[in-house]
């Protein structure tokens, strides 16, 4: 199904801050005043030719046009709204919708405000703790920025991933032996590499880098890559960072490192060639991994990221978790939204994977709003490389929608036609609608309780609609 894009919040933004009239900026575009008018109000979709033209005319960035930050924003609302503080007034999906389509900056600031609150409360339900710390302003922790400025760019940063592109052509970092490139890329540029069983796994200082010889191939092309990214296009991050605003230096300072890394990721993974080859290896990991010489991690967290307007790959979501069920790195080009607050949904196979090492499990997964999925799930071990260096287990999880069920290897077999080979997931128990759950951990916060002390089921619970009376 093709979605109608409605921009009209992007398209006020562009003529404004051009200084334009709604007549003028009607005119440059080709269309009617009374068109424009419409557009902006999101009562008509934004169409092609009109595309086209904030290209042509106003150099307008295609990728803004995305409808992933109005899915993404109307998500981390719902989540926000389940707060008990909002119980009995929280406004239906639609007007959530209208919100972050046509008020996307009150949508932000709505959840700014929210994230205060959560904050505060956290605070003051350890005041000891809170009396310690030096900083006490509600302003968002420096990581949770970073996490944000990524979720917002869907995970994709056009200029970036070009460079990280040219990169691999002009190095030779596409070939096997990626190592050996990146040593002579470095060798020319005046940087000595050296490779220690004993240091960590990267350091940079006096025109040497020093990447641990103890680490995977895979993870010295990365960490290479990484260090070739701020020696070669520090500006290119810098500017980026400019864009992004962030609040603090260390929220600018883990940017950084997160910008090197996505550098990485595209270096190793370059662009149209991954997504070509993904294509013809019907998104195999394993092969993928083979024939690039990357990890299944970063096969799979490259997948995630295949948004570039003009050539998407097949969207999907990524996420990975630790061992108490903690989403460590989490992305969704897909409808389905990761909890900002908590761990994921029990049902979900992701957290069966630590059982099974070394093999992928699949799921056909089913969510609330009746959106079907196939889910990839396997473990991840990192190595320490020494007895009392510990090893690290997270699982990681790959999955789209079953409409690209015939794209992928690992839907040959699957019975995406009956309904009954589905397992109902949710995103997190505390928004979840499911009545009838039995790994329910707590109840949904808008959920109203019927206790029963002479019934013990699954749960020691029913939930009923709010207002129903048993």
């Amino acid at each position: 199904m093709t979605h109608k894009l409605y921009a009209g919040a992007q398209l006020r933004e562009t003529r404004r801050a051009r200084g334009l009239t709604q007549a003028e900026f009607a005119k440059r575009l080709g269309i009617s005043l009374s068109y424009l008018n419409q557009m902006e109000n999101n009562h008509r979709p934004i169409s092609a030719a009109v595309i086209l033209a904030l290209a042509e005319q106003f150099d307008f960035d295609l990728s803004r046009l995305s409808v992933g930050e109005t899915d993404r924003m109307v998500a981390d609302m719902r989540e926000a709204l389940a707060d008990p503080v909002f119980a009995g007034h929280a406004p239906p999906l639609a007007d959530l919708r209208l919100a972050a389509a046509n008020a996307p900056a009150l949508a932000r600031a709505f959840l700014t405000l929210h994230r205060a609150y959560r904050q505060l409360g956290e605070r003051l339900a350890s005041v000891d703790e809170a009396l310690d710390r030096a900083d006490d302003s509600l302003a968002p922790q420096p990581w949770e920025e970073v996490r944000d400025f990524f979720h917002y760019c869907d995970n994709y940063i056009d200029a970036v991933d070009r460079a990280a592109e040219r990169f691999a052509q002009e190095s030779g970092f596409e070939g096997r032996d990626k190592l050996k490139a990146g040593a002579d890329w470095l060798e020319a540029r005046g940087v000595a590499l050296r490779l220690d069983p004993d240091g960590p796994l990267r350091r940079f200082a006096d025109g040497v880098l020093t990447l641990s010889a103890r680490a995977a191939p895979a993870t010295q092309a990365f960490q290479l890559a990484h260090q070739a990214a701020l020696i070669a296009h520090g500006e290119l991050i810098d500017a980026t960072l400019d864009l992004a605003g962030f609040r603090t230096d260390e929220a600018r300072a883990i940017c950084r490192v997160g910008l090197a890394n996505y550098f990485a990721g595209a270096a190793l993974l370059p662009y149209q060639r991954f997504l070509e080859a993904a294509a013809r290896a019907r998104h195999d990991l394993e092969i993928l991994a083979d024939s690039f010489g990357a990890s299944i991690e970063q096969v799979a967290h490259r997948l995630s990221t295949l948004q570039r307007p003009g050539a998407k790959g097949v969207p999907f979501f990524f996420v990975r978790v630790d061992q108490a069920g903690t989403i460590t790195k989490r992305h969704s080009a897909t409808r389905l939204q990761f909890a900002r607050y908590g761990g994921a949904c029990p049902l979900w196979n992701v957290h069966q994977a630590f059982e099974t090492p070394g093999r992928i499990l699949r799921q056909l997964a089913e969510t609330p709003d009746g959106a079907r999925y196939i889910c990839l799930a396997r473990d991840v071990t990192k190595p320490g490389g020494g007895f009392r260096r510990p090893t690290r287990r997270y699982a990681i999880g790959l999955g789209c929608e079953t409409r690209y069920a015939a794209q992928l290897v690992y839907a040959d077999d699957l019975d995406v036609d009956n309904p009954a080979s589905y397992e109902p997931i949710g995103v997190s128990c505390r928004i979840c609608e499911r009545a009838d759950c039995h790994q329910r951990s707590v109840p949904p916060v808008k959920a109203a309780l019927s206790i029963d002390p002479g019934l013990r089921d699954v749960l020691p619970y029913r939930l009923r609609a709010a207002g129903r009376e048993d």
